[in-house]
Formats: C-alpha cells, sequence, structure tokens
C-alpha cells in the first residue's frame, strides 16, 4: 500500500512576485542603450499575433472571416482544412470533442485534444497535464487561429506537436448588433446573437470596448443516439486606463449535452454506417459538461523598449459521462464504475517582460517570463446501473466505485530572444524549465480496492532555435531546432490495462529539426517545411475495452514529413488555397505483446492529406465556393492490421450578402459531401473489441443567414 500523500502548490501571489524579480533581473543584465527598437519578437511563449512570413517556423494564420464564410459556425474543423500538418476530424460525436492532431501528436486522444496546445485569447484551454478541449471556442467573435507547429511550439511548455492560439475579435466603432441562424441536415439549428462596439478610438484614457457573443446549437445527430445541444456565450471588455496601459476582461462559458454513439466494427459499418451496436442504447452512453471561465490580462509600455504583460485567469469545468460498460466488467475488484465525474478547478498567471535594445550594435529582443498554472480535480466513479428488487435499470447512477483528489501544477520560467545578425540573418532562441508536479490522494479504499495515490513530479529543460536568412523581401529560408515534452495526463494516468491508477507512466521527450522556405507569390504565400521527429518514451494506446482506454510508454518513434501550402489571391476577388501533408511516422522499438510491431505505423494518422479550395469572394453580391479534401488510409491498431480506406469528398457552397444603408444580409447555401462518399470520419485507436470506426454523413446540406446593423 503507497502512502498518502498531501501537497500544496505555490501560491499565485508568491509566483507573481518570483516572476516580476526573474524579469527584472533579466532586463537589468540588457544592455540599456537602444539605437534601433525595431526589431520584435515574432514567436512568444505567451500567445501573440504572429507573421506567417517572417515567423522562423512552419506557421499558418486563418481569418475569423474565413472560418465563418459560407459555414455552419459550429465546430472548428470546418475553415482550417487549408492548414497543412494539421488533421482535424469531426467525429460527429459532440460527447468526445474534435479529434485534433499537428503532425501526428494527438492522433491516439480517444477523447478531446492530446499533445497539441490550444489557447483563446491567452487563457489555456490546455490544462497543465496537456488534455485540451475545443468546445468553448466561439467561432461567431473569432478574429484569427494561428496554427504554430514544429520545434518552436515547444517553447509553450507541455506539447509536442504544436499549438493553436485563438484570437477573438475586439469591439470597435460604430456598434453593431448582428443576428445569426443557420439549419443542415439531421435536424441540426444554430442560432446566435453578438453585439460589439467602443466608447472612443481607443488611444485615450476612459476608453472602452466591448463584444457579447452568444449562441445555441441543436442536433439530432448524423447517427442513431447522436443528438446533442451546446450554448456558449464568450464576452471581452477592453479599457484604456491611460496612455501606456490597458486592460482585457475576458468571460467564457459553455454547457453541452450529448449522446454518445461509440464507435463500429468494420462490418458493422458497412451493413449500416448510422446504427449503433445495442449496448450503447441499452446504457443511455451520454456526457454533461458546464464549463465557466474568467480572465484578466494587463498590458502596459513601461518605456520605449519595454513591456510588460500580466495575464491571470481561473475557471471550473463539470463533466459526467456514462458509459456502456456491462454489469460484468464492473463486478471486477477495483472497477472504476460506468459513471465518470469529474469537477475540475484551474487557474494560472503567465507574466512576461519584453526589452528591445542593442548590443555591440547587434538589434535584440528579448522576453523573459514565468507561467504558472493550476488544476484541482475531483474524480469520482460510480456503477451505471441499480438494482432494485432484483431487476436492473441501466444507464442510472448507481453506487460509488471511486473517490480521489488530483492536483497537478506546472512552473516554467522562461526566455526567448532575437538577434539581427544583419541585414538578412536572423538567429531565434528559446529556453524553457518546465516543472509538472502530481499528485493524488485516494479517498476509496475498500476490500479489493487498495489505495492508489501516489505523487511525481517530471522537469524538462526545453530549448529552441532558428536561423533564418532573408532571400529578399519576400522570401526566407530557415533550419530550426527544439526539444518537446508530454507528460502523461490525469485521464491516461487514471487507468491501467491490470487495474487501477496507471502512475507508471513517464513522460516522453521528442527533438524535432525542421527546414522552410517561405515565398511572397503576387497577394499570395508558397510555404514548405521539411521535418523530422524523433521521440523516446511516446506514450501509445495499450488498448481500449469495457469503456476504459489505456495507456503505455512506446519506446522509440519517429516521424518525417513535408508539408506544403499556398494561399493566393487574384483577379481581386478570387481566393485559392491548397495544402498537402506527406506524414511517415512510425514505431522504431515493439509495442506490441503479441508480435513485433517494429517498424509498424503509428495508428491515427493519415500518411497523405490534400486540400484545394476554390473561392469567388466579393465584399457585396454573389459569391460561390467549392473545397476537395483527400485522407489517405489511417492505420486503427498497433499491428497495422486494420485500417480505415482512404477517401476524398467535395463541397460547393453559395450566397449573396445585401448591403443597404447601415444593414447587411448574407444568405448562404451549402452541400457537403457532394458525390455521398460512404467514410470513416475518424478512428478509435485500438479499441479492443473492434469497434474502431466513426462514420461520417453522407451527402449533407445547410442553408444560413446572418443580418447586422451598425448604428452610425
Amino acid at each position: 500500500m503507497k502512502k498518502r500523500l498531501t501537497k500544496t502548490a505555490p501560491g499565485p501571489l508568491a509566483l507573481f512576485s518570483a516572476s516580476l524579480t526573474c524579469i527584472s533581473l533579466t532586463a537589468y543584465a540588457a544592455e540599456q542603450q537602444a539605437k534601433d527598437p525595431q526589431q520584435t519578437m515574432v514567436v512568444s511563449a505567451a500567445p501573440g499575433a504572429p507573421s506567417e512570413l517572417d515567423t522562423p517556423a512552419a506557421i499558418s494564420a486563418v481569418s475569423g472571416n474565413e472560418i465563418r464564410q459560407a459555414t455552419p459556425r459550429i465546430n472548428l474543423s470546418e475553415g482550417l482544412g487549408a492548414v497543412p500538418g494539421l488533421q482535424i476530424q469531426n467525429r460527429q460525436n459532440y460527447a468526445q470533442d474534435l479529434q485534433l492532431s499537428v503532425r501526428g501528436f494527438g492522433a491516439r486522444s480517444s477523447f478531446g485534444v492530446r499533445g497539441v496546445r490550444i489557447y483563446v485569447d491567452g487563457i489555456p484551454a490546455t490544462m497543465p497535464d496537456g488534455q485540451g478541449q475545443t468546445s468553448n471556442i466561439d467561432l461567431n467573435s473569432v478574429d484569427e487561429v494561428d496554427v504554430l507547429r514544429g520545434p518552436f511550439s515547444a517553447l509553450y511548455g507541455n506539447s509536442a506537436g504544436g499549438v493553436v492560439n485563438i484570437t477573438t475579435q475586439s469591439g470597435h466603432q460604430p456598434p453593431t448588433l448582428e443576428y445569426g441562424s443557420y439549419y443542415g441536415s439531421y435536424g441540426s439549428w444554430r442560432n446566435s446573437v453578438k453585439a460589439s462596439g467602443a466608447v472612443g478610438d481607443g488611444t485615450h484614457a476612459g476608453d472602452v470596448n466591448y463584444l457579447v457573443s452568444a449562441s445555441r446549437f441543436t442536433t439530432h445527430g448524423w447517427r442513431d443516439h447522436s443528438a446533442a445541444q451546446k450554448n456558449l456565450g464568450n464576452a471581452k471588455l477592453g479599457v484604456r486606463i491611460n496612455d501606456v496601459s490597458t486592460l482585457t476582461l475576458l468571460f467564457n462559458s459553455v454547457d453541452i449535452d450529448a449522446q454518445d454513439p461509440g464507435g463500429l466494427t468494420r462490418d458493422q459499418w458497412r451493413q449500416n454506417p448510422r446504427q449503433v451496436v445495442p449496448i450503447v442504447t441499452q446504457y443511455n452512453t451520454r456526457k454533461t459538461v458546464s464549463q465557466t471561465q474568467g480572465g484578466l490580462r494587463y498590458q502596459r509600455q513601461m518605456s520605449e523598449n519595454d513591456d510588460l504583460s500580466v495575464m491571470l485567469y481561473a475557471g471550473i469545468r463539470e463533466t459526467t459521462q456514462y458509459q456502456s460498460i456491462p454489469v460484468s466488467a464492473q463486478a471486477k475488484p477495483g472497477h472504476p464504475g460506468g459513471v465518470i465525474d469529474l469537477t475540475r478547478h484551474y487557474q494560472g498567471i503567465d507574466t512576461r517582460w519584453t526589452h528591445r535594445d542593442a548590443l555591440a550594435s547587434v538589434p535584440v529582443t528579448l522576453t523573459a517570463g514565468l507561467d504558472y498554472e493550476t488544476m484541482t480535480e475531483r474524480r469520482k466513479g460510480y456503477e451505471n446501473f441499480t438494482v432494485n428488487n432484483g431487476s436492473y435499470s441501466y444507464g442510472d447512477r448507481g453506487n460509488m466505485r471511486r473517490n480521489e483528489r488530483n492536483l497537478v501544477w506546472n512552473l516554467d520560467p522562461y526566455l526567448q530572444s532575437s538577434w539581427q545578425l544583419t541585414d538578412r540573418l536572423t538567429l531565434d532562441a528559446g529556453l524553457r524549465y518546465s516543472t509538472v508536479n502530481f499528485d493524488s490522494n485516494d479517498d476509496y479504499i475498500v476490500a479489493g480496492n487498495g489505495d492508489d495515490s501516489y505523487s511525481s513530479s517530471f522537469h524538462q529543460w526545453l530549448p529552441a532555435g532558428s536561423l533564418k536568412y532573408a532571400v529578399s523581401d519576400g522570401w526566407n529560408l530557415y533550419a530550426s531546432a527544439g526539444r518537446g515534452v508530454e507528460t502523461p495526463t490525469l485521464n491516461e494516468r487514471s487507468y491501467s490495462s491490470s487495474g487501477g491508477n496507471n502512475f507508471g507512466l513517464k513522460p516522453s521527450t521528442s527533438n524535432t529539426y525542421e527546414l522552410g522556405s517561405k515565398t511572397r507569390i503576387g497577394f499570395g504565400l508558397l510555404s514548405a517545411a521539411l521535418f523530422e521527429t524523433d521521440s523516446q518514451n511516446e506514450i501509445v494506446s495499450d488498448g481500449s475495452s469495457d469503456g476504459r482506454t489505456s495507456y503505455k510508454n512506446a519506446g522509440k518513434t519517429r516521424r518525417r514529413g513535408l508539408e506544403v501550402g499556398f494561399d493566393q489571391q487574384f483577379a481581386w476577388d478570387w481566393r485559392l488555397k491548397m495544402a498537402w501533408t506527406l506524414l511517415d511516422a512510425r514505431y522504431r522499438s515493439n509495442v506490441c505483446s503479441d508480435g513485433d510491431c517494429n517498424g509498424n505505423r503509428i495508428p491515427g494518422i493519415a500518411r497523405n492529406m490534400g486540400y484545394v479550395a476554390l473561392g469567388y469572394q466579393p465584399e457585396s453580391g454573389w459569391y460561390a465556393g467549392a473545397d476537395l479534401r483527400y485522407m489517405s488510409n489511417i492505420a486503427a491498431d498497433d499491428q497495422n492490421s486494420v485500417s480505415a480506406p482512404s477517401y476524398t469528398t467535395v463541397g460547393l457552397n453559395s450566397g449573396y450578402k445585401f448591403r443597404r444603408g447601415n444593414w447587411l444580409l448574407d444568405v448562404f447555401g451549402r452541400v457537403d459531401n457532394l458525390f455521398d462518399r460512404n467514410y470513416i470520419g475518424s478512428v478509435i485507436v485500438n479499441e479492443s473489441n473492434g469497434r474502431y470506426y466513426e462514420s461520417a454523413p453522407g451527402r449533407n446540406y445547410g442553408l444560413g443567414a446572418t443580418l447586422s446593423y451598425a448604428f452610425n
């Protein structure tokens, strides 16, 4: 029996003081005589607005207007098809969120987002343990989505694949009121309202800008037992305090109630892709999520060469999930039951100081900061049935089978620098020291269920560097390298193949090397990146059965790939976007208990992805567009004995924008999967029952309209 441990994380005030001390020492050490303060950091450990051309890393920026152009505005996957290296799939299952991976990291996740850091207005949507979700992203108010891939993503901490940074709109004059509605196949409705505006132009003390957005989405679902409803709210209030400082208040809330259709075997998918297995309806599998969070961002220009930014946030997320775990499985000693009940309180602070100066006539930018995040989780488990007079009632909460308190916190100081060595040559380098601490207290100790309490800490230096050469004003070449780390999440540690907590899991580390080129062509950008990532102790699925997925360390893996992206505007109103990804992801050691998997493809990852979209997009009047998506076959298990077939889908859209005075009406229609392909939308990796497949809908339609009025 393990000794029960109780720890407390460092207090936010103490960390804030330590952060300011650390940053002040760094700034003091820098040269004080600025001669050319124009050089600025493009990649920052705190989310910011980067430049696609000048950033010495693989990065793609997608505007909110692009994401909202003739789309349902429901899922983040709708507008990111042109981002190379990003595999984002709608599982048609709102109980499990999108399946999102960058360069193959995150593909193993059976729910939520893993291996990729997600930020919304500077607030992490990824918890300190590395588990994230996209359900709180309000597409109606998105201003820009930046997807960073490769070595520099290590400077964001506990992730290996990349970073998805979402920035929402700020209000501006004139005040505007907007109403939107969308109706699609399978009883899908989305209604939304947004109000934005500003008092003043934002340059004087007392100026205020605001944006409030709310939406409701309901659907019967493409598959049986996949109905869902989602309420989402987002608000942003900015205040100009004085000439050198601003304060931004952030609020976000989401509430989801969704059925879970689960996966299908290959034969079941071919017979009827919309069906569910009987045990799903027997136990009424479903999930409810409620999350509310708030944030406060303070920015101040300390001097001509110094800027301070402080981000504070806190939130609570409550989740209840009913799974289709048979009574016979729950009878096993130590089984946590078929109902998961989670309450998570999370908070954090990210403080950074940016100093621009010159050292020996070389322009230098230094950014130093301290990032602290903490999450306290109360995890309970219950039987998913009740017994009354010998009669079983399934899908109801029964006896408790698990009760524990989990604490995760990380403390990461970081330093980044950018050196303009010559007019054409730039060196960017950064270092982060990541500490992640896990502590679990088991409060459910009965006969057959011993004490699963544990405590562990992980520490890792995360360096990254890049050398960029400007061949011309519109053509940059770069070479970069960096080290990343992924700790096991609380969910991955919560279940093992033998029962009980899986606290033997170790973090995985990875080294990435990348060569890239970015070229302006007219009004467009052509980018290419060649990369290799070697990982040690990668965390992979150890099987999924009885509603539980367990994980293990896989030894060595290697990812090699080529990413090409092209975005071109021509003939004024025409837009062409293309992306192609070649990714060879393989095990370099045997991870299979029955056979040799050395050299096999890592499951869940497509070897080839392609995307082409052509649109006619004038400011008003008729507009239209078409897109083509290709996905090669995806292995579903470590043995590579099962795979989801490759597919190609085509989508069409058209609409009309009416402008009259202060009014704007945008009416559109769209059809997806035009040729009614029967394909697999995503796979459940290593599903022990053989139910690997989550089928995608056939041909489907949608109509939408947005009406707005500007109060000039």
